[in-house]
């Protein structure tokens, strides 16, 4: 197939369309994420179906001192990836064609959410990419739009737009791709040198430590419930040799911190390494909150959650999340 390549919206307009059309939005400097994505939306607009893939560098969205100047402009090489990964068109118009006379005096407000976390590290940011979402939704009339996980905030805050907005359109997340090392992947990382990548790791691995030591705690609690502390069943057990074992995941669950406090407090013991190593790792923040509303959980919480975390290593900014599951829904 030969990828098509669009600079305007009247070209995109002009296309002739069969089937559903799923949409993958970037800012360019694709890489393996993103063709993860687009193969993802060739699935989801089927075989008689348009995938068209944005590239756009949106302005909006990077604050005073941030990187839009030197982000990575691929052209070239994106439109070979998305042609490989089964795109039909690439949709790359310039800041005019997006935003004829300049920026919009109209703008999308993310709310209280975008506030959050990402928003407080970055006033404005959600701002932005909401507006650029919403003029490219208008744009593309996609019946799909697929985003990864990797920017879980972004996500739930576009989902929360289409919703509260009725947008018409199904919003699909895609998991986050890593790298073999467990970074995840990032038109950022090219950023890093050797060194600032091996302690960028710390993010990864600090997300791991977390989600093992919420399976080890509900396996723990999964072990006692399925052990009375009956005298008689204990009596029982003592018989066959397992009273120990009853013990100690008795002991382990009822006495060893857990729930959500112990998973923050295992990510940041890796994070907190991290910080003494040449180079360091300077932690934005580490958050443990509801996707609903990106609040922080408290110790009673069920159900979804994301353990999130965003860290500078030398002058590069990154992100990362897991998600996760608290209490009987798990």
């Amino acid at each position: 197939m030969s990828t098509a390549l669009l600079s305007t919206a009247d070209e995109l307009h002009a296309r002739v369309r069969h089937g559903r059309r799923a949409v993958v939005m970037t800012m360019g400097a694709l890489h393996e994420g993103h063709a993860t994505l687009i193969r993802a939306a060739r699935q989801a607009a089927g075989p008689d179906g348009e995938v068209v893939v944005t590239v756009f560098v949106n302005p909006l969205q990077f604050g005073a001192g941030e990187d839009l100047d030197r982000y990575p402009r691929t052209l070239d090489a994106d439109l070979k990836l998305a042609e490989q990964a089964g795109a039909d068109a690439v949709f790359a118009p310039s800041v005019d064609e997006v935003y004829p006379g300049g920026e919009p005096q109209v703008r999308v407000s993310a709310g209280p959410m975008g506030e959050r976390l990402e928003g407080a590290s970055r006033p404005g940011h959600f701002d932005g990419m909401l507006t650029v979402v919403a003029k490219l939704l208008h744009l593309t009339h996609p019946d799909a739009a697929l985003f990864g996980q990797k920017d879980a905030q972004q996500l739930a805050l576009i989902r929360r737009m289409v919703r509260d907005l009725n947008f018409g359109v199904e919003i699909v997340a895609v998991p986050t791709v890593r790298e073999e090392d467990g970074l995840a992947l990032s038109s950022r990382n090219r950023y890093l040198s050797a060194d600032e990548r091996r302690t960028a790791l710390a993010l990864s691995r600090a997300l791991f430590a977390g989600r093992d030591r919420h399976a080890a705690q509900e396996a723990l609690r999964a072990r006692a419930r399925e052990v009375p502390s009956t005298h008689a069943r204990a009596e029982a057990l003592s018989a066959i040799g397992e009273s120990r074992a009853a013990a100690d995941a008795h002991a382990v669950a009822t006495a060893a911190p857990g729930g959500p406090a112990a998973v923050r407090a295992a990510a940041r013991q890796v994070l907190d390494e991290a910080a003494r190593l040449d180079p360091p790792l300077r932690l934005d923040y580490l958050a443990l909150v509801d996707p609903a509303d990106f609040t922080e959980i408290g110790d009673d919480f069920t159900g979804e959650a994301v353990l999130a975390v965003a860290a500078r290593v030398g002058t590069t900014r990154l992100i990362d999340n897991l998600p996760l599951t608290f209490g009987a829904a798990s």
